[in-house]
């Protein structure tokens, strides 16, 4: 017989109770909001505003050849959001550019929609994760849904294209010197490869390996190559952290996927083996504070609930099941450096999303 929970009524804050309804309202417009993004972006609605200024139902339907109707409703959706601006006077609609930024442009530095495809992902995945929340069993994440891989990826590269040459790279000690002579780069835990491609194309000299777990990330890591034109310096294999080819590498990056394994010590322990005497690691986790308290914002939020789902759930998946999770922080990702072998360790560079560690031997 199930268990019933009865609330004091009497010890009820009405002023708290309505704050907090409020809020979980908002909570449920955002969820509904992501589905209507996730429709804007594959029925290239919001491409179709870029750059048009206002514009009636009729005329975005007409563009986009989708029906008036829904198109008219999605339309309110997206301006009860504040995603979109409405004109009553004129009923029309307007898609400002910081908006477009966000939500069209593909190859920007902070395209959003993909990322949505991982919340999703965790829908369709929802009885496997009751399961090991109750057996404690991890979840691989070639087990996922298909929806999270292709959302990982797509939402992880506009960040690096941004970021990875323009500021992270820099940022580490005669790195990009070395890579412009050449040199051997290896990316693990590199997924469809937009970080090994991103760096190859800005260091011709340089050659490029990637290695992941999951067959069919490399599949389409190797595809990318191929339309890149890039096959020549760039190769990807199937293969965990722990065992990467001895080949003598300037140059080890975690984008990402660390804190996933289930030994990171013993990925970066690797890691430190294969670097070369005067070689560097580069690690890029997901941005937090030492204390959980510290993270209690909305960056936070998303990272702390898809560590539930996605990051524990792998690490808890393989051997030793370390389990860091995504809010690790600068502290214990440190530690889990030194305690593979590295003496020298320091916060290089950080974005709102990421922080970027150096690690050297």
């Amino acid at each position: 017989m199930a268990h019933q929970t009865t609330v004091n009524h009497g010890q009820i804050d009405e002023q708290k109770l309505h704050g907090f309804l409020h809020q979980i309202a908002g909570d449920l417009a955002a969820c509904s909001a992501g589905f209507m993004t996730n429709l804007g972006h594959k029925l290239g609605l919001y491409r179709a505003m870029t750059g048009a200024g206002p514009i009636t139902s009729q005329e975005l339907a007409k563009r986009t050849q989708c029906h008036e109707r829904y198109t008219r409703e999605w339309l309110n959706s997206q301006a009860a959001g504040g995603y979109v601006e409405y004109l009553p006077a004129t009923q029309q609609y307007y898609l400002p550019p910081e908006q477009a930024l966000v939500l069209a442009d593909e190859n920007g530095p902070c395209f959003f929609p993909p990322a949505l495809e991982v919340s999703a992902s965790m829908w369709f995945d929802e009885d496997k994760i009751l399961h090991a929340f109750k057996n404690g069993a991890g979840i691989p994440w070639g087990a996922h849904n298909g929806r999270l891989f292709c959302g990982v990826a797509a939402f992880f590269r506009s960040g690096y294209a941004a970021n990875l040459v323009q500021n992270w790279l820099p940022s580490l000690e005669g790195v990009c010197e070395k890579l412009q002579q050449g040199g051997k780069v290896a990316d693990i835990g590199c997924g469809y490869g937009h970080s090994t491609l991103i760096m190859a194309k800005a260091f011709p000299n340089a050659k490029f390996y990637g290695f992941d777990t999951h067959e069919e990330s490399i599949a389409a890591a190797r595809a990318n190559a191929e339309a890149e034109g890039l096959t020549n310096r760039v190769e990807f294999h199937v293969t965990s952290g722990k065992e990467v080819p001895d080949l003598q590498f300037d140059l080890v990056c975690f984008f990402d996927c660390l804190h996933d394994l289930g030994d990171p010590i013993g990925a970066a322990a690797r890691a430190r083996q294969i670097l070369a005497q005067d070689g560097t690691l580069m690690l890029v986790e997901p941005f937090a504070n030492d204390k959980v308290e510290e993270n209690l914002n909305p960056v936070g939020r998303i990272y702390y609930s898809a560590s539930t789902a996605l990051c524990c759930a792998h690490s808890l998946s393989e051997e030793v099941g370390l389990a860091l999770g995504a809010q690790a922080g600068e502290q214990r990702l440190g530690a889990v450096l030194r305690d593979a072998g590295f003496k020298h360790v320091r916060r290089a560079a950080e974005t709102p999303f990421n922080i970027i560690l150096e690690a050297r031997p």
